[in-house]
């Protein structure tokens, strides 16, 4: 896959997240303009390889903001990263608007957590960028009954709207969106069999990092996520991402048996 200047092939990559927000469920990785470019500094000196930031928590009943305010929120932060950093990054977004911003600002990569589907004008905007995109799997309800079919069904439909709109398929990774209209049960179906998504003939991004079917509190979901990250390098996922960079790198170094 081709994220900005760079292509990631056979290994399991970092992507750090960098929220730019006030409310994200781990208070760990919140940032602002301000303490942006140290965390970005630590980040690539932990080994990420994508840095991934995001203006909009989309934690469990978070309240959606504008995107002229996460516009607002992103805009310095990513000149900031663009002008220091030559690692490639991508930006979190389900507004159209706010990718083309974002975009025009240097973005490599758009995040978009409804995989095309909430804003009609997203896939036109990535290709007309020459963007990178990560196609996640979402739905307005819990999924019900088999998992397999309504994921990739979904994600199959999410990756002819960006081919349609012009989008490179070597800029292309899909999410089977853990955590996002799925139970406990389901999420943890679908991280075991995760690969399964692999038939669908793109690289796989995992994201688990810290989440709440991990139980206990966020604090103390670490080493959880290690395992799936550990789980993902073993199965040969492109990308897992996660808040803490440093830890997950070892694993994965681990995995490889290349440490």
């Amino acid at each position: 896959m081709i994220i900005g200047n760079k292509k990631f092939i056979d290994y399991t990559f970092v992507m750090a997240i960098v929220n730019l927000t006030p409310d994200s469920f781990f208070s760990g990785s919140r940032n602002n303009e301000y303490t942006v470019l140290k965390t970005v500094e630590k980040a690539v000196k932990d080994g990420a390889a994508v840095i991934d930031i995001g203006a909009q928590s989309t934690r469990p009943n978070y309240t959606e903001v504008s995107a002229d305010e996460e516009i607002s929120r992103f805009e310095r932060p990513l000149k900031l990263i663009k002008q220091n950093f030559g690692i490639p990054v991508s930006v979190d977004t389900y507004f159209s608007k706010s990718a083309k911003a974002a975009l025009e600002l240097g973005a490599d990569m758009i995040n978009d957590v409804w995989g095309l589907t909430h804003d009609k004008d997203m896939a036109q905007v990535i290709a007309k960028h020459g963007a990178a995109v990560c196609i996640m799997h979402n739905a307005k309800n819990t999924l019900a009954g088999d998992i397999w079919q309504p994921i990739q069904s979904f994600l199959k439909d999410s990756v002819s709207i960006a081919l349609n709109a012009g989008v490179d398929k070597d800029k292309i990774c899909l999410d089977g969106g853990i955590g996002f209209a799925k139970t406990k049960e389901q999420n943890f179906e679908l991280l075991e069999k995760y690969d399964r998504l692999s038939a669908l003939g793109y690289p796989l991004l995992l994201g688990t990092s810290r989440k709440s079917m991990f139980g206990g509190k966020v604090e103390d979901r670490l080493a959880p996520t290690i395992e799936s990250t550990r789980l993902a390098a073993r199965k040969k996922i492109l990308f897992v991402r996660v808040h803490d960079v440093k830890e997950n790198v070892q694993a994965i170094k681990e995995e490889y048996g290349n440490n």
